[in-house]
């Protein structure tokens, strides 16, 4: 453990865990401040105080931790997002790692984005498929996996890409799985709330898409994930799912949560309009080839080593704002990074003044 912890201290990749700071915050997935909400956090008190549930779920879904709330939660979630069902899961990484561990057999195939997330790869390595990965983006790459699938072949994206900010060509992807019989997978982990209902419902694309994964942890500013589909998926997953079967279920309190960060995502049409103004506001004011190409709340500047992104983070949170570094293997070597991200509660003060202080550091480098 010891030889390890120090290679990857000498490569400069060397993780450590963080407490909160006083800075303002550009780092955390709360794109719409749902986190920090007090109404929402007023609206999970009342729908927790006014039914009488336990502390905790007392035992996964199948044995004692089921609850008829979290199936009309699941039927709602799934009709919100025009989908047939749908299935809580407790976390994005368990949602993922229980769709793609059971789906896939040995002798399927698995074609994913090389970007794709951790949680992905992770479920898909314990499925026995044969695994692809295809360039960023790159159809032509797509293409060239799908012409050698075997069995059933699922292709998986994310309509966000966590750490470039950027989106992928759905409706061409959408074009060759159908051409090849291939089942298209969509991660929205960081669409939903910037797209109300994601980006594959924001362009009218429910009924082409295999399945949804949901999460919940950013956007909605809660905890857990939806696996959405099909009834007989379902139903596959509630029997098959390891990461659903073998944990405690979510508590009253947690999907009570996420019930009500529905409800105040409903109205909070002005919250999303604010955030897409602060997007717009920050590329505006940042001059910079390094800045990837994003529409998104996910904005990227690569620095290409993990001394200049670590540099560059810590000159920024020296004036007062929480900036990150992405390093290497969390990303590619050379692709390193400082990675932004924005929110509606973000003021125009504060993105103008962190857009200058970006432009300063860049060009002393």
């Amino acid at each position: 453990m010891q030889s390890k912890l120090e290679q990857r201290a000498a490569m400069g990749s060397l993780r450590s865990l963080k407490s909160e700071s006083s800075l303002i915050d550009f780092c955390s997935n709360d794109y719409l401040g749902f986190a920090r909400s007090l109404e929402l956090k007023e609206l999970i008190r009342k729908e927790t105080d006014a039914n009488n549930a336990l502390n905790g779920s007392t035992g996964s879904r199948l044995i004692s931790g089921n609850l008829k709330y979290t199936q009309d939660l699941e039927k709602e979630i799934a009709e919100f997002h025009n989908a047939e069902a749908g299935l809580i899961f407790n976390s994005g990484y368990d949602a993922n790692l229980g769709l793609f561990s059971s789906l896939p057999q040995k002798g399927d195939t698995i074609i994913h984005d090389e970007l794709i997330h951790a949680s992905i790869i992770d479920g898909a390595r314990l499925s026995l498929a044969n695994r692809y990965s295809f360039k960023h983006n790159d159809v032509d790459s797509l293409e060239a996996k799908l012409k050698v699938a075997k069995g059933n072949c699922y292709v998986v994206v994310e309509s966000v890409y966590s750490m470039d900010g950027d989106e992928p060509p759905v409706q061409e992807i959408i074009e060759l799985t159908a051409k090849y019989q291939a089942n298209l997978i969509v991660d929205e982990a960081h669409a939903f709330g910037i797209y109300p209902a994601g980006l594959v419902s924001h362009l009218g694309l429910d009924d082409k898409v295999f399945a949804r994964v949901i999460t919940f942890g950013k956007a909605m500013g809660v905890h857990g994930a939806v696996v959405l589909g099909s009834d007989l998926m379902r139903n596959y997953l509630i029997n098959f799912a390891r990461s659903f079967i073998y944990t405690t279920a979510a508590s009253f309190h947690q999907v009570a949560s996420i019930k009500m960060a529905y409800e105040l995502l409903n109205r909070s049409e002005e919250t999303v309009e604010r955030l897409k103004a602060n997007i717009a506001l920050f590329k505006q004011h940042v001059f910079s080839s390094a800045l990837i190409e994003s529409n998104s709340a996910i904005q990227c500047i690569v620095l290409y080593s993990n001394d200049k992104a670590k540099a560059a983070a810590m000159s920024l949170q020296n004036e007062g704002f929480d900036v990150r570094a992405i390093v290497s293997p969390t990303v590619a070597v050379g692709a390193e990074r400082i990675r932004i991200c924005l929110h509606a509660f973000n003021t125009a003060e504060e993105i103008i003044q962190l857009a200058s202080a970006i432009n300063i550091i860049i060009n002393e480098q």
